[in-house]
């Protein structure tokens, strides 16, 4: 799993989210708003310094600053790699535990913890519905595995959970953007104000 610090104001931020979603690669993305506290000092710990984007690829040992550096790296990363197997059910990706990632008991300024479990985002870096629901979950501090939606091509069926929160006219294979599945909370959300609802309700 790729790594990127990052926050939703930042050009050079999206240019490597679009280039994740054109290579329909995964990230667990610690947003770090500007004023951050959760990932801003633990960005600084791993990578030297505050500036961003930052990617860590713990395979092989990188760390990168510079957009046009980590999108030559994705390249490179994608040339290098075996042909990747039929992506996991809806729902699977977010099965990572969030403590269990670079030792993250990460307060909050309230002392909050993040929740146990990633979210799975699904997402379009020019969809704006989808640039509000990043942009709460950076105002939020809340990390989570970015997908593009094409990720899903080939899945198996998701999980019941999932089929069962979903409506009849979302197809587990192609969800719309942006969905989000929650695994703390076992919620499967496919429209952006039930997104924000569910993370003002449960984070905020």
């Amino acid at each position: 799993m790729l790594y990127l610090y990052e926050y939703e104001g930042c050009p050079f931020c999206g240019r490597v989210r679009e280039a994740l979603m054109e290579r329909v690669l995964d990230a667990v993305v610690f947003p770090c708003p500007r004023g951050g506290r959760r990932f801003r000092p633990q960005a600084e710990a791993v990578g030297g310094r505050q500036q961003f984007p930052l990617l860590v690829d713990d395979d092989t040992d990188t760390v990168l600053y510079e957009s046009g550096d980590i999108i030559r790296y994705f390249d490179r990363r994608d040339a290098r790699r075996a042909p990747p197997e039929a992506a996991g059910a809806l729902g699977t990706a977010a099965g990572a535990r969030v403590r269990d990632l670079y030792g993250m008991r990460v307060a909050d300024d309230r002392g909050r913890l993040p929740p146990a479990w990633l979210f799975e985002l699904f997402s379009d870096e020019r969809d704006r519905h989808a640039r509000a629901v990043r942009g709460l979950l950076a105002a939020l501090e809340l990390p989570y595995v970015l997908r593009s939606p094409e990720a899903l091509a080939d899945a198996p069926a998701p999980a019941a959970w999932i089929r069962r929160a979903a409506p009849d006219c979302v197809d587990g294979a192609h969800p719309p953007v942006p969905s989000m599945i929650d695994p703390n909370t076992e919620h499967a959300l496919f429209k952006p104000a039930a997104i924000a609802k569910h993370l003002k309700t449960h984070y905020a």
